[in-house]
C-alpha cells in the first residue's frame, strides 16, 4: 500500500461519504480535494457518522487542520507528514486517523492517474506530497497497465503511442520524478512525449482541411430560394391524418411568426433556436447542406412552408471535423446566406482539436448577445488529450441566459461507465456562466441549456435483431435497449434533461456514400469490433422551471453521406426577456417572505447547514442561518429543519412584469466546510400573491440528485407595481412549456387528465424513490419526493392518449379515434393554439 493510497483526488463529497460508509469502521478516513476552497482539501474521517475538516495551506506553502478561533494550529509540509500526526490519539480530531480507505482502481487506464495519484497538486504554491513509492516501482506499474490495457489503434501516427510511452518510461521518467520531488510539476519530457506522439495527428488533420478548400468554393451550391405559397388541404383518407395534423402545425407556426412580425415590439419576446450535431468522420462535407441547416429529412422534420424561415440562432456542434476553424466557419455563414438570403453573424467559435461548436445570429440580435463566455474540457487518454471532450458556449440574450455544449464521449458498447464518467468531468469541469454561481450545478446555471454531440450510447440488441426492427421502424423496440434512455432511468446522466421523442433511424453506423446499408463490422488491427447501428449523436435541453421552450423538430438528414454520422437537428421556439427597465412613480419595494423551508440531503454527516439564496434580482447573495432541528429517520439521508432565515430579501426591482420572470437558486451548505450538499431552483412566478405559497423541488450537485427542499413563502408585490403585459406566448401562471404536437397526432404534456398542481409546477400527489433507491414514503415519513422539476420526465415507451388534454386552451374534447372531418370542423383559437 502506497503513503498516498487515501487520497482521492478530486471525488465528489458524495462519493466519500458512500465510500466510508461502506467501511463502517470508527477511525476510518481518506483525503479528497476541497469543493469550496481552491487549493485545499477536506480530510473525512468515520466516527458513528461523517466528520469533515478542512485542509488549508498557508502562504508558505504548509498544511494545517483548520481549527476554531484561538487554537494555534500545527503545521506541516506534505501531506503524508499530517496524516501520520494525525494518527496519534489526542490529537484535536473526534478519533485519530486509523484506517486509510484506499483509492479504487479506474478500469480505464489513466497514465494520469497513476502519476498524480500518487502526488496530489495543490496549485502553483505549496509544497508537493510525494509517494514512497520508488521511480522503479511506478515504472513497472505503469509498464504493467499498458501491457494489459486495450488502447485502440487507428490509422494514423497516433498509432505508435504505446511505442512513445514504452520510450518515455525507459529513458525519461526518472527525469519526471526527480523534477518532481524539486518542485517542478511540469512533466516537461511526458508532455514531450504526447506532443511527439500526437504531431502527425494533427498535421494530418489540418492538411485535410487546406486541401479541400479550393474545392469547395471552386464550385458553386446548386441550391436556391424558391418561395411556397401556403395551402391547408384536407383530405378524407384515414392515412392523411398525420399530413393534416404536420399542416395545422405549420400554418400555426406561420401566424405565430405573423404576429411577432406586427407585435411592434422594441425587443423580441420569442426567439427559434436551430441546435445541430454532426460526426463529419474527418471528410470534408458536401457542396450542399440545405437539408441539415433546414430540418429536413427523417424524424420530425420542418415543413416545406416554414423550412426556408431562418431562426434567430444558429448552433452548429460538430466532432472529427477535418476543416480549419476559419474554413468551417466561412463555409458555413456562406451555406446560410445561400438558404436564407442572410449574412449571419459568428458570436462565438470554441473548439478543441476536431471538436467545435459555432454560434451564429441575425445581424440585428448581435448588439443583444452579452457576457459571452467559452470552454472546453478534455476527457481524451488520461484526460490529457483532447480527441474526446467537450467545447460549450454561454452567452445572454438580453435578459435570459444560455448554455450550449458540444460533446465527444468515449465510443465503444461496454464503455457506458465510461461515458458516464465523461459526462460527470464535464460537467464539473465546463467554465460557463456567471462566475458568481460557479458553485452551482452546471445545469442550474442558465435559463436554458443545450447539451448534443456524439454521446456514443449504443444499443444492446443484437445486430440482426435492430436491423429487423429499423426496417419495421419499430423503434419503440430499440429505444428499450437504448444505452442512453436506460442510464437516465437510473438517474446516472442528464438528470431531468428533456429529450424530444425519437422517429428516426439510428443516426450510426452507416455506409459512406449511401444510407442505404450499415456497416457493423471495423476492421482494425486488433481485430474486428462490432458497432450495432444506435443513436450515437443526439440534442437535449433542460431549462428553469416555468419558461417557454417548445421542440418543433428533431430528426436526421437522409441525403448527406460523407460520414458515417448523418447529420442530427432539432429547432426549438424560446421564450425570452428584455432589459427590464423599471416605470416611474413613487418608490414602492416588493418583498420576498419566507415562512419556512425543510430540507433532506443524501449525506452520512451530521453536520449543521445553511442556505444561500442567489438571484439576478437581489442586490448581492444571502444566507440564513443554521438549522437549529435535524433528524436521520432514512439511514444516509439528514433531515433539516427550523433555518433562522432572512425574513424578507429585497429585489433591486419591484415591478410585476420584471419579477414573473426571476429565478430563486438556493445552495444547502456544511457549516464545517462551506462545501455544497445540493442546488435548488425556485421559479418567482407562481410564488407571487399575498398568500404564503408551498413550493418542492429536487436538489442536485456535480450532475447526482442529492436531495430534496420544500418550503412556503411568497412574493408581495405593491399594488402599484402590478401592471404588466401579454407576452407572445402566453401569460399564465402555470409552467409555459406544456403543450406540443407529435408526428403522430396530438399529444399534451398536461397527459391524459389535468391535475391541480401546487405552486412550483410539482404534483401534490406525487412521489418518486429518494436518491440512493430509498423510497421514504415506503417507509411511513410524510416527507414525499416531487416527481418533476424544472422540465418533464422521460416519455414513456408506449405512450397511448385516449383522452386530450386541450380543454385549457380552449378546444372542445377530442378523442384518439376522432375523424379528420371532425378534427377539421372543431373552430379553435389558433392563437392559442399555437402559443401556449
Amino acid at each position: 500500500m502506497t503513503a498516498a493510497s487515501w487520497y482521492h483526488r478530486d471525488i465528489s463529497r458524495v462519493v466519500a461519504e458512500d465510500l466510508l460508509a461502506k467501511a463502517g469502521k470508527d477511525g476510518c478516513f481518506l483525503v479528497r480535494d476541497s469543493e469550496s476552497v481552491s487549493g485545499a482539501y477536506a480530510l473525512c474521517l468515520f466516527q458513528r457518522h461523517v466528520h469533515t475538516y478542512r485542509i488549508l495551506p498557508d502562504e508558505e506553502g504548509l498544511l494545517s487542520v483548520q481549527t476554531i478561533q484561538g487554537i494555534q494550529a500545527k503545521c506541516f509540509r506534505t501531506l503524508t507528514d499530517l496524516i501520520g500526526a494525525y494518527q496519534q490519539p489526542n490529537n484535536g480530531l473526534v478519533i485519530p486517523l486509523l484506517y486509510p480507505v484506499n483509492r479504487a482502481r479506474d478500469p480505464v487506464f489513466s497514465l494520469k492517474s497513476a502519476i498524480s495519484a500518487d502526488f496530489p497538486h495543490r496549485g502553483a504554491r505549496g509544497n508537493t506530497c510525494i509517494s514512497t513509492m520508488r521511480g522503479r516501482q511506478l515504472e513497472l506499474s505503469i509498464r504493467n497497465s499498458l501491457t494489459h490495457s486495450h488502447i485502440p489503434t487507428c490509422c494514423s501516427p497516433a498509432s505508435d503511442f504505446m511505442g512513445f510511452m514504452a520510450e518515455y518510461l525507459s529513458h525519461h521518467l526518472q527525469l519526471d520524478l526527480e523534477a518532481l520531488r524539486n518542485g517542478n510539476l511540469q512533466l516537461r519530457h511526458l508532455s514531450t512525449a504526447l506532443v511527439t506522439a500526437c504531431r502527425g495527428l494533427h498535421r494530418l488533420v489540418v492538411n485535410i482541411g487546406q486541401d479541400q478548400s479550393a474545392a469547395l468554393w471552386g464550385q458553386a451550391c446548386d441550391s436556391a430560394w424558391v418561395p411556397c405559397s401556403l395551402e391547408l388541404c384536407v383530405r378524407t383518407q384515414a392515412d392523411s391524418r398525420v399530413h393534416l395534423l404536420q399542416k395545422r402545425e405549420a400554418f400555426c407556426q406561420l401566424l405565430q411568426l405573423m404576429k411577432i412580425q406586427h407585435s411592434n415590439l422594441d425587443e423580441p419576446d420569442l426567439i427559434s433556436v436551430y441546435v445541430g450535431t454532426w460526426n463529419m468522420g474527418s471528410a470534408p462535407p458536401p457542396r450542399s447542406m440545405a437539408s441539415w441547416l433546414t430540418s429536413r429529412g427523417l424524424g420530425r422534420t420542418q415543413d416545406e412552408t416554414t423550412a426556408g424561415i431562418p431562426h434567430d440562432i444558429y448552433v452548429i456542434g460538430t466532432q472529427e471535423n477535418s476543416l480549419g476553424d476559419r474554413e468551417w466557419v466561412e463555409f458555413l455563414r456562406a451555406s446560410l446566406k445561400t438558404l436564407m438570403s442572410i449574412d449571419f453573424r459568428v458570436v462565438a467559435l470554441q473548439c478543441l482539436w476536431s471538436i467545435k461548436i459555432v454560434v451564429l445570429v441575425k445581424p440585428e440580435h448581435e448588439r443583444r448577445i452579452s457576457h459571452l463566455t467559452t470552454s472546453s474540457v478534455k476527457t481524451g487518454i488520461a484526460n490529457t488529450l483532447g480527441n474526446k471532450g467537450a467545447v460549450g458556449v454561454s452567452f445572454l440574450f438580453n435578459g435570459t441566459s444560455f448554455g450550449f455544449v458540444n460533446c465527444h464521449l468515449a465510443s465503444g458498447s461496454e464503455k457506458t461507465h465510461r461515458r458516464n464518467q465523461n459526462y460527470s468531468d464535464i460537467l464539473r469541469s465546463l467554465v460557463l456562466g456567471d462566475k458568481r454561481l460557479s458553485s452551482f450545478d452546471l445545469t442550474l446555471r442558465f435559463t436554458h441549456l443545450f447539451w448534443f454531440g456524439d454521446l456514443n450510447y449504443r444499443l444492446d440488441m443484437e445486430v440482426q435483431d435492430i436491423l429487423a426492427h429499423v426496417n419495421k421502424k419499430e423503434f419503440e423496440a430499440l429505444l428499450a435497449v437504448d444505452q442512453l434512455t436506460l442510464e437516465r432511468e437510473k438517474n446516472k446522466v442528464f438528470l431531468r434533461f428533456s429529450e424530444e421523442d425519437i422517429s428516426f433511424p439510428p443516426t450510426y453506423r452507416y455506409e459512406r456514400g449511401s444510407r442505404d446499408n450499415y456497416v457493423w463490422q471495423k476492421f482494425k488491427t486488433t481485430g474486428v469490433r462490432i458497432n450495432v447501428p444506435s443513436w450515437c449523436d443526439r440534442i437535449l435541453w433542460k431549462s428553469r422551471p416555468e419558461t417557454h421552450v417548445l421542440c418543433n423538430s428533431y430528426g436526421c438528414t437522409d441525403d448527406i453521406v460523407t460520414s458515417d454520422h448523418s447529420p442530427v437537428f432539432a429547432t426549438f421556439e424560446v421564450g425570452v426577456t428584455s432589459q427590464f427597465v423599471p416605470r416611474k412613480g413613487k418608490e414602492s419595494l416588493a418583498c420576498i417572505e419566507w415562512d419556512s423551508i425543510e430540507v433532506i440531503v443524501k449525506t452520512a454527516s451530521r453536520s449543521k447547514c445553511y442556505i444561500e439564496f442567489h438571484s439576478y434580482c437581489l442586490e448581492e447573495s444571502q444566507r440564513s442561518g443554521e438549522n437549529s432541528s435535524q433528524s436521520s429517520e432514512i439511514p444516509g439521508f439528514l433531515k433539516l429543519k427550523l433555518f433562522s432565515l432572512p425574513m424578507q430579501l429585497s429585489p433591486i426591482l419591484s415591478d410585476l412584469e420584471y419579477l414573473l420572470d426571476q429565478h430563486l437558486l438556493l445552495s444547502i451548505k456544511g457549516m464545517d466546510s462551506c462545501e455544497s450538499y445540493g442546488e435548488c431552483c425556485i421559479a418567482m412566478r407562481s410564488m407571487i400573491g399575498s398568500l404564503a405559497q408551498q413550493f418542492e423541488t429536487f436538489l442536485f450537485h456535480r450532475g447526482e440528485e442529492t436531495g430534496s427542499m420544500r418550503g412556503w413563502m411568497k412574493v408581495r408585490v405593491p399594488k402599484d407595481r402590478r401592471s404588466t403585459r401579454e407576452r407572445l406566448y402566453g401569460n399564465t401562471a402555470m409552467p409555459l412549456n406544456r403543450c406540443c404536437f407529435r408526428d403522430m397526432g396530438f399529444s399534451s404534456l398536461l397527459g391524459d387528465q389535468v391535475k391541480p398542481r401546487v405552486a412550483g409546477g410539482t404534483s401534490p400527489a406525487a412521489i418518486s424513490s429518494a436518491p440512493g433507491g430509498t423510497r421514504p414514503g415506503q417507509a411511513g415519513n410524510k416527507w414525499k419526493f416531487p416527481c418533476c422539476h424544472s422540465s418533464c420526465p422521460l416519455p414513456s415507451r408506449a405512450p397511448s392518449w385516449e383522452r386530450l388534454g386541450l380543454e385549457l386552451l380552449g378546444i372542445p374534447a377530442i378523442q384518439a379515434n376522432s375523424s379528420v372531418e371532425t378534427l377539421c370542423s372543431i373552430p379553435i383559437n389558433l392563437y392559442s393554439f399555437c402559443i401556449v
